[in-house]
C-alpha cells in the first residue's frame, strides 16, 4: 500500500498515512480537527524486499541520511534495522 503525506491547513501538522490507492483521502486533522490536504511528493514507489542496492546493504546506512526519507517513506527512523532486512 502506498503512503500519502498530508498537511493540516489550520495547525500545520504533517503526517504520513498508509492507505490503498482506492481509499478516499483523509480529510480531518487528528490534532485540531482542521482540514487536511494531501501533498504532492516525489513518492517512494513500491518497496520490494531485496530491491535495495548492494552498496546500501553493505555499508549499513539508512536512506534517511542520504535521501531524507527511509525506504518505507518515513521522515524518521522506523526502528527496524534497514527496513526489516
Amino acid at each position: 500500500m502506498p503512503t500519502y503525506e498530508y498537511e493540516c491547513t489550520v495547525c500545520g501538522l504533517r503526517l504520513a498515512h498508509r492507505q490503498a490507492m482506492t481509499d478516499e483521502p483523509i480529510r480531518q486533522c487528528p490534532d485540531c480537527s482542521g482540514e487536511l490536504r494531501r501533498l504532492i511528493t516525489g513518492g517512494t514507489g513500491f518497496v520490494m524486499k531485496g530491491g535495495q542496492g548492494a552498496s546500501a546493504r553493505e555499508t549499513g546506512t539508512c536512506r534517511l541520511e542520504r535521501e531524507g526519507k527511509t525506504c518505507c517513506g518515513r521522515d524518521e527512523r522506523c526502528g527496524e534495522p534497514r527496513c526489516g532486512e
